[in-house]
């Protein structure tokens, strides 16, 4: 009876201590992390700036592919501290940083039989630039006759195709008349849609913009 008694008092401490184990597993799964789009420091980097000259407004990252918002990534490179490349094949801006890192943003490039590659430098820079389309583009979409150099070209502002912040690419002393620029058509980074030109979410070019001295080295591969 003694025996009996007592199998039954084991099988019932067993059964309440399977509850109070089970009891101290958590069912709730842990929450699905926030897309980067909605990260607070994306959604910071990429805020409104009304404190610009043409006030800008945000970037809606949800038209932007993650990918190509700006981040520091590792970047072994034999290229020297403070150069640009562009990799023109996955639509990327690189600015070299020290032990093997890198600025890395999305660009937009130019259209087939538009596009431009190899070594200059940044010879000038510009915030909230004129545009004047080359007479190459001219002869193309006479159009943009209306802001040629002789007309005085297109005046700064948001509807400007350089955007908010410009810089120039020279080979030597010859204007490459290739910029890195800002765009309000975020929605075309990593896309080939412009006239050769490198372009950048205008909140990037003037981050860029405030990096990058004049003389800056570029690569265009």
């Amino acid at each position: 009876m003694i025996s009996i008694l007592r199998r039954t008092f084991l099988a019932g401490t067993a059964s309440l201590t399977g509850l109070a184990v089970s009891g101290c597993v958590s069912s709730t799964s842990a929450p699905e992390p926030l897309p980067l789009s909605q990260d607070p420091a994306y959604l910071s980097m990429y805020r409104a700036m009304p404190e610009e000259r043409f006030p800008l407004p945000a970037i809606n990252l949800k038209k932007v592919p993650d990918r190509f918002y700006r981040q520091q990534v590792d970047y072994p490179t034999s290229e020297r501290v403070g150069t640009l490349v562009v990799d023109t094949q996955n639509f990327y801006l690189y600015l070299v940083q020290e032990n093997g890192k890198a600025m890395r943003y999305g660009v937009g490039l130019g259209r087939a039989g538009f596009e431009w590659s190899g070594r200059a430098k940044i010879a000038r820079k510009s915030e909230w630039p004129k545009w004047t389309p080359p007479d190459e583009m001219i002869e193309r979409e006479p159009e943009l006759e209306k802001w040629s150099w002789k007309n005085g070209g297109m005046p700064p502002g948001l509807e400007n195709p350089l955007g908010a912040r410009a810089l120039y690419i020279f080979q030597g002393n010859k204007d490459t008349l290739y910029r890195l620029h800002g765009t309000a058509e975020y929605w075309t980074i990593g896309t080939a849609v412009s006239s050769g030109c490198v372009r950048l979410m205008n909140q990037d070019i003037i981050d860029l913009h405030g990096r990058v001295p004049v003389g800056t080295p570029i690569v265009v591969l």
